[in-house]
Parts: structure tokens; C-alpha cells; sequence
């Protein structure tokens, strides 16, 4: 069975599905499909070429479980058309009681990591954001199990919902944001073999949602750097930049 074959055959599966679930228990789910130049995570490259990133989420009451994947497109890693990654992810998002405005987001990350030598890890977050221009962000992630490190991320962003209409129900518009990452001495010590705590990556997006009813598809590219002396000499490659075509739908 083929590659087409196979995401072919998931889709149908995850869409009969999401039908029996939305019906006896009135949950949303999501379904996004990425196509990605490259995958850079924290700014590190984790795949200089293509990969598909899918996204299956279930979210009720302010709780959203998901798995995202990323596959191989090219053999780069040898494993041509397999997952090299799997992340299960739960996460509780909800507004600060009694602070209107204000927002957060409490969850934790298991990675896999398949037909690589890399050991599973676990990681606890927490963030807030605010209501406000520019809708500035704070997270910290924590892991639990093979780092022990901590990556810390602040972000701002903007979003113009419609720059052109096609129809009612058919509109593109514009999703800008920037983000700057710090980490610790576990967390650069483990990667990169630094025993202190330095800035670590800078992050830039501009984005083009084109809804579609319940669906939307999203160009969009992405730079990235890493910021600090001493971790860009123990990056191969520290300068990224990158382009992402996504189709996500709600069922």
C-alpha cells in the first residue's frame, strides 16, 4: 500500500469517525494537513526538506486533546514516507477568572520519536495572553523526563481578517507574528552542549488564511534565527527560512 493510499485511507477513518463522535457526544474536532519546506523546531532544524505535519484534535469544556505527526517526504533521515515524530498533547485553555482579557493555557507534551535513536520525552507548560494589540504571550515549557530543561517563549501577533472577499463565505485574510525564546542551562546543555542559560531562537510569520465555510487554507511563510554566539556555533544551520501550505478543517 502506497503513501497516498495509506493518508487516503486515515482521512476517511478519522472523518466517519469525527461524524459517530460530534453526534453522541457533542464534541468538536479538528483536522489540519500541513505541508512543510522544512521543519524547525526552536529554531533548530530538524528536517532540511519536506515533511507532512498532520494534526487530529478533540476539544469540550475548555479541553483539547491532540496528535500531530511529522513525516519524512524525502529520505533526508532515511525513513522516507514514516513518522520520525508523534506528539500527544493535552491541553485546558480558559480566561483568568474575574480578569476579563485575560487568558490561559495549562497542558502537557509527550514526543515520540519513531525509527530514530531519540528517547521519548515529556514536557509541562503553562502560559497566559492577553486580550490586548498585539496579543502578547508568555509560555514556559518544562520538561519532566529526558532534559529536565526549560524553554520560555513571548510572542506578539496580528491578525486582519479580511484583506479581499471572494464571497460571503469565502475571504482571505492576514496573520503576522513574532516570537523570541529563552532557555536554561538543562535545557542548552542537553542540546547543544552549553551549561548556562541564553537567549535561543527569534521567530517571524506572516500568514494568509483563505476561509472556505468550515474550512480554510493557509499559506504562509516563516523565518527564523538563532540569537545568541554560543548556540549558533553549535547549530548546523542557525539562519531558516521556510514555507508552510495548510488545509484545516472543523467536522
Amino acid at each position: 500500500m502506497d503513501i497516498r493510499t495509506k493518508i487516503l485511507i486515515s482521512f476517511i477513518i478519522l472523518k466517519c469517525g469525527a461524524n459517530t463522535v460530534f453526534a453522541v457526544n457533542d464534541i468538536t474536532l479538528n483536522i489540519t494537513a500541513d505541508y512543510a519546506t522544512k521543519y524547525i523546531w526552536r529554531g533548530q532544524n530538524v528536517s532540511n526538506r519536506s515533511v507532512f505535519q498532520p494534526t487530529v484534535s478533540l476539544n469540550k469544556y475548555g479541553f483539547t486533546g491532540s496528535f500531530w505527526g511529522n513525516m519524512d517526504l524525502t529520505g533526508q533521515n532515511e525513513h522516507r514516507f514514516e513518522f520520525i515524530e508523534l506528539n500527544y498533547i493535552l491541553d485546558y485553555s480558559a480566561t483568568v477568572p474575574g480578569i476579563e482579557g485575560l487568558d490561559f493555557s495549562i497542558g502537557t507534551i509527550h514526543y515520540q520519536f519513531p525509527n530514530t535513536s531519540f528517547k521519548p520525552t515529556t514536557e509541562l507548560y503553562g502560559g497566559i495572553s492577553l486580550d490586548a494589540p498585539l496579543t502578547p504571550s508568555i509560555t514556559v515549557f518544562s520538561d519532566v523526563d529526558e532534559t529536565d530543561g526549560t524553554y520560555i517563549q513571548a510572542a506578539i501577533g496580528h491578525t486582519i481578517e479580511k484583506i479581499a472577499t471572494f464571497s460571503n463565505d469565502c475571504y482571505c485574510g492576514l496573520r503576522l507574528g513574532c516570537g523570541i525564546g529563552w532557555s536554561n542551562s538543562a535545557y542548552n546543555t542537553y542540546f547543544f552542549g552549553i551549561n548556562d542559560g541564553k537567549s535561543n531562537d527569534l521567530v517571524f510569520s506572516a500568514g494568509f488564511p483563505i476561509c472556505m465555510g468550515k474550512w480554510t487554507i493557509k499559506p504562509g511563510i516563516y523565518y527564523s534565527m538563532m540569537l545568541s554566539d554560543a548556540v549558533r556555533s553549535a547549530t548546523d544551520k542557525s539562519d531558516n527560512l521556510w514555507m508552510v501550505l495548510s488545509v484545516s478543517g472543523e467536522l
